[in-house]
């Protein structure tokens, strides 16, 4: 056992989750400068092709760990190619009441119920003003790619289309030009409501609103526009998905979000009780999100296909790119890989997956 699993056996597993992650991530944001400053980085692999982007490699942070565009940078010095933040919604809104995230260790897996809490498209945007005027300044473009995540405000009613279709402008509006790329999300588990605009004719008005008014934010530079959908929509549902994104030219799919269901899980059902609604992530999602690529890759040949959900470890992260996976994201696998994690994982990337069937000559 490592010295991060001992500290997190013995140490973060006795504190509330939540706090555990602000702490750890003041650490993250303290020490990124010096880590940047050393050049510690991946072992070095032929950059990649994605969406039009340049990524370093294919391994990325999901969105939900840095949701205000607060350590993009520092995040970017672990070793991660991409960083995607969020999830970001019109309004600034708390989230749901605490405690609001829970570890099932012995799962290797984590129940959130946060609720979108972040400062709001407007705030984040401001925040991600100021990085772009630092970075002109110093002459330089990262080597990172910046994925932002929007969602749907809370206390916009999911049956008012005008109000969601708003809502969601807003955010494309204020957010865009400074993404690389562009996620409209429609399937957390913990904003009532938002999953049912994972159907498709909720979701066709919605993506094509998000396009024309990020085109409009951006002038001549096309961000690329993705969605992310959940584990939970039945097969013939995904499939609809990827049928829509190819009618609504979108440039991808990230698959998947977190999980409703309980079932096969090592924590004794009474804990899991205790702990109540939310969405799991970690390793019990990761059959499921096998599935889902399995199902969207051969819809989606062009386009680009991010694996995300379950994502333990590097032979699992070689394994989606195998199976086709442009893209690959980690959250929960971060939380118990720890700092060094990253790196590990980017590094077995480097030595050579197989290409994906879009790829192949």
């Amino acid at each position: 056992m490592g010295a991060y699993d001992l500290l997190f056996r013995h140490g973060l597993t006795r504190t509330d989750p939540e706090q555990a992650h602000h702490a750890a991530f003041r650490a993250i944001r303290a020490a990124g400068p010096a880590v940047r400053a050393a050049r510690v980085a991946p072992r070095a692999s032929e950059p990649v092709e994605v969406l039009g982007l340049r990524f370093t490699h294919r391994f990325g942070l999901a969105a939900g760990f840095d949701k205000n565009a607060v350590g993009i940078d520092a995040l970017a010095a672990l070793g991660f190619s991409h960083v995607e933040i969020g999830t970001v919604t019109g309004l600034s809104q708390p989230g749901n009441p605490r405690p609001r995230m829970f570890r099932l260790v012995d799962d290797r897996a984590v129940v959130n119920r946060m609720g979108f809490n972040n400062d709001g498209a407007a705030a984040v945007a401001q925040r991600l003003a100021v990085r772009a005027e630092k970075l002109e300044r110093r002459g330089r473009r990262p080597d990172l790619v910046l994925g932002v995540n929007i969602g749907k405000s809370k206390v916009v009613p999911e049956d008012d289309e005008a109000a969601v279709l708003a809502d969601y402008g807003s955010s494309a509006r204020l957010l865009a030009p400074y993404a690389d790329y562009l996620v409209v999300n429609v399937s957390s588990p913990n904003t009532p409501g938002l999953r049912s605009l994972q159907a498709v004719e909720r979701l066709a008005p919605l993506v094509a609103h998000v396009r024309r008014t990020a085109d409009a934010a951006t002038g001549s530079r096309r961000v690329p526009l993705l969605v992310k959908i959940a584990p939970d929509l039945a097969d013939d549902d995904v499939l609809a998905v990827a049928d829509l994104a190819v009618a609504e030219d979108l440039d991808g799919v990230i698959a998947t979000n977190t999980t409703v269901r309980r079932d096969g899980l090592r924590t004794p059902d009474d804990v899991v009780a205790d702990i109540g609604a939310g969405g799991l992530s970690g390793a019990p999602v990761a059959e499921r999100a096998r599935e889902v690529l399995a199902l969207l890759r051969p819809r989606l040949v062009g386009r680009a296909l991010v694996s995300v959900g379950g994502v333990e470890d590097a032979d699992e992260a070689l394994a989606r790119v195998r199976a086709g996976a442009d893209l690959v994201q980690a959250y929960t696998g971060f939380v118990y890989g720890g700092p060094l994690w990253p790196r590990r994982v980017a590094s077995a990337l480097a030595d050579g997956p197989a290409p994906s069937p879009q790829e192949q000559p």
